[in-house]
């Protein structure tokens, strides 16, 4: 039998500001719980590339590993 169990946890948006050549631009980063991320489940790995998809209207926001051309 397959378990559905969703993986859920808080995460927070954070903008880690970043000073280069004297200008400041804008980093933002998406804080994943350890309990979630380190789930055998969990479908990413570190340094895979992702594709970041917003569905307007619906307050959603998918992540989705980037397909190798």
């Amino acid at each position: 039998m397959v378990n559905n169990k969703v993986l859920e946890g808080k995460a927070r948006f954070i903008n880690l500001k970043r000073k280069t050549a004297n200008k400041l631009y804008d980093n933002f980063f998406v804080y994943i719980p350890v309990e979630v991320a380190r789930d055998s489940s969990f479908p990413f790995k570190p340094g895979d590339s992702l594709t970041v998809r917003v569905e307007r209207g619906k307050n959603r926001v998918m992540l989705q590993k980037t397909q190798k051309e």
